[in-house]
């Protein structure tokens, strides 16, 4: 894949998971853990990192999340995690999924790029898949970013680029 637009691509995929994470850092406790909520914080950042790691896995069969996170995000009745997840944990889960996303655009080759997977009613490229993914990312970035704003009137800036 032409190095221009793998670094590009990883510029800013990086830039959207910094979003992702500068809103889990803004987030105060009482709001991260409101059960009350109908869009509880804490469960929209999980969910951005489970599907972020599903996406970037090479096998959706084999896959499995890193501990304590479990595959309740497949289930088609919508299952909730069984417990609200902390701040930790899903700075740690956000750093895996960062580390596996620098490995997966740097390990794209033109002919990985090509590879078509089958996604819901479309296929997709290897290489839409990772726009797709970084889409998904900075969707729920900027959900998680209006919910700052509608509770705590702040919200963190714009990321041009990610870090490394």
């Amino acid at each position: 894949m032409e190095t221009v637009f793998r670094t590009g691509l990883r510029r800013q995929f990086l830039a959207a998971i910094d979003m992702l994470e500068n809103a889990m850092n803004a987030c105060p406790e009482a709001l991260w853990s409101d059960r009350t909520q109908k869009q509880e914080f804490w469960y929209w950042a999980s969910h951005t990192l489970f599907w972020l790691d599903f996406y970037l896995s090479d096998s959706t069969e084999d896959f499995t999340p890193p501990e304590p996170f479990g595959l309740e995000e497949l289930d088609p009745a919508g299952k909730m995690p069984p417990r609200v997840y902390t701040k930790a944990e899903l700075r740690g889960y956000l750093e895996h999924g960062r580390k596996k996303c620098i490995a997966a655009i740097e390990s794209m080759t033109d002919d990985k790029a090509r590879e078509v997977i089958p996604h819901g009613k479309v296929d997709l490229t290897r290489v839409e898949l990772l726009m797709y993914n970084l889409r998904h990312v900075q969707h729920h970035a900027a959900q998680l970013n209006l919910l700052l704003r509608q509770n705590i009137d702040s919200a963190p800036r714009w990321a041009v680029v990610g870090r490394e």
